[in-house]
């Protein structure tokens, strides 16, 4: 047997047979269902053999066998009331198992998520690729698709994807091009640093979509189910379909704010705040000016997560606060970080540290918050350091800025895009996908060892514009990324230290070092940050001029 869970009450495996029925009592079912009608295989038992040694030890049955690759709507419900009727736990089975999981998922469409069930199921051994329509439906077989058909489909209206569509518009005006997001507002997410260090205003960072979209590039203003790549298909909320003849995925990435455990319930009280989020940037800022002493904590979750340099970024502009009104003295700085060091490219390690110090900063490595109780004002770490039990440690705090974990959205990550950690899989210098080479990714959601910085989205758009626009050509590949990204560490108001990098760790500044040292805090660095950056990307970026973006090109042979 190869019992596989699906929820706590239902299990599917294969055949069965009635030598197995002991184990499958012990394994603590209470009842079983056939989905696999008698005399489909030669060396199958019948349904009546089944019950019979099932009955002998107390398990009970029920028998609703499905032809395979025939699961009628009526067949889910069926299956659905069966499960509610029978005394659990269940194990369904049919020749692969297969059949048992497509009912479950099938019964399943109008209570739990796509994702959800793709995630169960995926799990399980079992692909309901075959049926995602019907479950996008509500479980039944949809009478009208409502298919629509373009030259390029972008999931996503972030960075990336508004970048990319007016990219590619610049390039070959005529292209049809659509942008699949169901989100009125666009931000400017490098501003939130900067709100709650109260230096921008809140509406500084923040557009309505529809004046972003560019001019002739179709809107469909609703979520993406699933992916159907093998038919050139998107499969959207509501079980539309729209038909595409290249596809770019960029939807940024899932901040899994329910991970920590209390977290939800005291965002934005209590003491508890967020720069990741548009509404509780202003509260950082809040907390700041009014905190005279007491513990400050600042978490930071294991990566990947968009912007690492953000969490301490929260640090530095709260020391520098505190240090210009003189209360620094009065305050426990904790930076509490998940990893093992303060940023990932040495480089820059040493310019940090002289804030961290000067901050009085305790930096507490290989901490990872793991609950928080915020009218009690405590908070509780996983310290797992390098071949250690993993201990857990209570802190209190009077303010905590943190830092949800973070992974990749629930739709792509149980999709066939993505690979085994849940990312877009793609060529780190193309960007193109491993498997489908009709789709390209970037931004946060793609699996390239780069840093998930607006900043590498902004590089990689016209590469991707480049490399499709040659596809469409018939030829190969022409621009190649390097893993460029950058993250303006904000070590105190007026000064930035410029990290600028691509892959490996390879320093790839913009500047001439008289300009602009990135090893060092700069005033130039700051006035780019506060003065320069934002025009170039509402201005240039989303409007496809590729200031200081000039694809680079893949060397020929």
């Amino acid at each position: 047997m190869d019992i596989k869970t699906l929820t706590a009450n239902l299990s599917v495996t294969p055949q069965i047979a009635a030598s197995d029925m002991q184990a499958i009592k012990d394994a603590g079912f209470r009842a079983i269902i056939c989905n696999r009608p008698d005399g489909e295989g030669a060396d199958q038992p019948t349904f009546a053999e089944i019950e019979k040694a099932a009955k002998k030890i107390g398990i009970e049955t029920a028998y609703q066998p499905i032809v395979s690759g025939k699961v009628s709507n009526e067949d889910a419900a069926d299956f659905d009331e069966a499960v509610a009727k029978l005394p659990g736990p269940v194990l369904a089975y049919c020749r692969s198992g297969t059949r048992s999981a497509t009912l479950w998922s099938l019964s399943q469409a109008t209570r739990r998520s796509v994702a959800d069930i793709f995630a169960a199921t995926k799990a399980a051994g079992y692909d309901m690729g075959g049926v995602v329509r019907r479950i996008v439906n509500g479980g039944k077989t949809p009478t009208d698709t409502g298919d629509a058909q373009y030259d390029i489909v972008i999931v996503g209206a972030g960075a990336g994807g508004i970048a990319a569509a007016a990219s590619l518009k610049s390039r070959k005006p005529g292209l049809e091009i659509a942008i699949i997001d169901p989100a009125d507002i666009h931000y400017y997410q490098p501003g939130w640093t900067m709100v709650g260090g109260g230096i921008f205003e809140p509406q500084q960072t923040s557009r309505t979509m529809g004046s972003l979209i560019p001019q002739g590039v179709h809107w469909i203003k609703v979520a993406v189910a699933a992916f159907e790549p093998e038919n050139n298909a998107v499969i959207l909320d509501g079980c539309r379909v729209v038909k595409y003849n290249r596809m770019i995925v960029c939807p940024g990435l899932k901040l899994d704010w329910n991970k920590i455990e209390g977290l939800v319930d005291t965002l934005g009280h209590n003491g508890v705040t967020s720069n990741y989020r548009y509404d509780l940037a202003p509260y950082t800022w809040e907390l700041v000016k009014g905190m005279k002493e007491g513990r400050a904590i600042f978490t930071q979750p294991p990566m990947p997560i968009k912007c690492a340099g953000a969490p301490q970024k929260a640090m530095y502009l709260s020391g520098d606060a505190w240090h210009r009104r003189g209360v620094l003295k009065n305050i426990d700085i904790q930076f509490n970080n998940a990893g093992g060091v303060l940023f990932g490219v040495k480089d820059y390690v040493p310019a940090l540290m002289e804030y961290v110090k000067k901050y009085d900063a305790d930096l507490n490595f290989f901490h990872n918050l793991v609950a928080v109780d915020g009218p009690a004002k405590k908070a509780w770490f996983d310290v797992a350091k390098p071949d250690t039990e993993v201990e857990r440690v209570e802190m209190e705090f009077d303010m905590m800025h943190v830092c949800p974990p973070q992974t990749a959205p629930d739709f792509i990550r149980v999709s066939p895009l993505a690979d085994a950690a849940g990312w877009v899989d793609v060529d780190q210098a193309t960007l193109r996908h491993k498997t489908y080479d009709n789709i390209w990714s970037l931004g946060d959601v793609m699996n390239a060892p780069n840093a998930k910085t607006a900043a590498a989205a902004r590089i990689q758009a016209p590469i991707v514009a480049e490399n499709i626009v040659a596809d469409m050509r018939g030829g190969s590949p022409v621009a190649q990324y390097n893993g460029y990204g950058s993250c303006p560490l904000t070590v105190e108001r007026g000064k930035i230290v410029l990290a600028e990098f691509g892959y490996g760790g390879t320093m790839l500044p913009s500047f001439p070092k008289a300009l602009v040292d990135g090893t060092k805090p700069t005033r130039a660095a700051w006035f780019l940050k506060e003065k320069m950056l934002p025009p170039i990307y509402w201005k240039g970026m989303l409007k496809g001029r590729e200031w200081m973006a000039k694809p680079e090109k893949i060397a020929a042979e």
